[in-house]
């Protein structure tokens, strides 16, 4: 459940992420309205609580998925929680490249395609890393906040087998299986930022 809502994420919030910063000002695609909307639908599912998300998109769970229930139900608000989270910190990951290195692509005869390829995405990659390191353990968060209304999981477990069955041993396994996921998440992520950055 958390490694396909972060893969979509990703795929989701990557292009969102790009869009917001070349269609503002002073960039190859400067679009404000465009702009602006994309930026207000972002800033609107970010400011949206996560359990709220989950019950709005009980009808879109149920016509994707045919079921508002499990893992698969529960996939779909993590992606519209999470998507709009990564787009903002690969937008604050772009902002950081030095526009001279962006005009230089310009100045050379690049394509607005080759320019987003070829330097914003590479230029950003440590930094994109590290942001899809903190959207997954954000995923790990609202995931078990989905289990509690039926998304399953180790969110559910807890739930269900511990608090609801007054099972205390049960609840903190899974609050120390879910603290274990969280520094393996982070572990991997810093290694691999740390690994792709040549500056």
């Amino acid at each position: 459940m958390v490694g396909i809502s972060t893969l979509f994420s990703a795929l989701l919030g990557i292009p969102l992420g790009v869009l917001l910063v070349v269609t503002d000002k002073g960039y190859f695609l400067e679009n404000r309205w465009l702009n602006r909307l994309l930026g207000m639908i972002v800033n609107v599912f970010r400011a949206m609580p996560f359990i709220v998300l989950v019950l709005l998109l009980f009808p879109l769970a149920k016509w994707l998925t045919g079921t508002t229930l499990g893992p698969t139900a529960a996939t779909i608000p993590l992606i519209a929680g999470a998507a709009p989270f990564y787009a903002r910190m690969v937008e604050t990951a772009i902002r950081e490249i030095d526009r001279g290195v962006i005009e230089a692509a310009e100045a050379m005869g690049a394509t607005r395609m080759t320019i987003v390829r070829k330097v914003l995405l590479p230029e950003a990659m440590p930094a994109l890393v590290s942001g899809l390191t903190v959207t997954c353990v954000a995923l790990i968060g609202y995931s078990a906040m989905a289990g509690i209304v039926g998304g399953g999981g180790l969110g559910d477990a807890a739930y269900r087998f511990g608090f609801q069955s007054f099972n205390d041993a049960m609840l903190y396994v899974c609050a120390l299986l879910l603290l274990v996921l969280v520094q393996i998440v982070q572990g991997a992520g810093d290694w691999i930022s740390r690994r792709i950055d040549k500056r």
